[in-house]
């Protein structure tokens, strides 16, 4: 497939469909004017030169490639033919065959970008169907980029854990920011300095991760080693310990992936 084939978005206006289009033209990987991109309620204001439409036939008649960004729960509703065209899934929890069969599309991808995908970091783990070609396979590969850092996973298994893990976006950052910033507000620090301490650890720290370069495993074992005052942090946050926190928080979500399942 053509490097230059037609986009349209289902669910443009939500916030993933919305992330996706502001990384693909933020990037210069496809023009407002090559875009068809659907809403159900009010039209956006941008992007300019888009088409818009509440017509989700016509959005896929007017595409080489349909990205579906609905919620799973609202799959079952959506009726439309894709024959012959490129579907790709950012839906956690709704299978290939299941996406094939209420489509009619033979070529179809899964993947999880998360909302990082509007500044261009999204971690986006995706998995083709069978019926996809090469070409489709690149394509999705050089989307994927423009939104972050992408890889094919080897199975929709594998998929489905990564939707629990890295489809949460900011989610779990979030958390363990909010955490820490009411710790430090109960011990008496002002909460607009809480806040600012907690955001700028944490943007801070993956910066430096990211400039680093090392394992973390390997980061964090030197800590230990140094035998400090964050070495002694992290022994006890191990003693509690917090893999087993993460581990439940990580088969909540799977759970509920799979309840999304059982329902589309």
């Amino acid at each position: 497939m053509s490097e230059l084939a037609r986009m349209g978005v289902i669910g443009a206006r939500g916030w993933l469909g919305g992330a996706i289009v502001a990384a693909i033209l933020d990037a210069g990987y496809r023009r407002p004017e090559d875009l068809t991109l659907s809403y159900r309620n009010r039209q956006p204001e941008g992007p300019a030169g888009a088409h818009w439409t509440t017509d989700n036939q016509e959005l896929v008649d007017r595409s080489d490639v349909v990205i579906v960004s609905v919620r799973p729960e609202d799959f079952p509703a959506l009726r439309l033919s894709a024959e012959g065209k490129l579907v790709i899934s950012v839906m956690a929890g709704v299978p290939l065959d299941q996406l094939e069969s209420h489509l009619g599309a033979a070529r179809v991808v899964r993947s999880m970008p998360n909302a990082a995908a509007s500044v261009r970091a999204s971690y986006t783990p995706w998995y083709p169907g069978e019926a996809c070609t090469a070409d489709d396979r690149a394509l999705v590969s050089t989307l994927f980029r423009v939104c972050g850092v992408a890889d094919e996973v080897g199975s929709e298994g594998q998929l489905d854990y990564f939707a629990a893990l890295t489809g949460t976006g900011p989610a779990y950052h979030a958390l363990l920011a909010d955490t820490l910033r009411r710790d430090a507000i109960a011990r008496g620090i002002a909460p607009d300095v809480a806040a600012r301490a907690t955001t700028t650890l944490l943007l801070g720290s993956a910066k430096l991760m990211e400039h680093d370069g090392r394992p973390v495993s390997d980061v964090v074992a030197e800590f230990i080693d140094y035998a400090g005052m964050t070495a002694a942090a992290l022994q006890s946050m191990r003693d509690a310990p917090l893999s087993a926190v993460v581990g439940r928080g990580i088969d909540a979500a799977l759970e509920r992936a799979r309840s999304l399942q059982n329902t589309s």
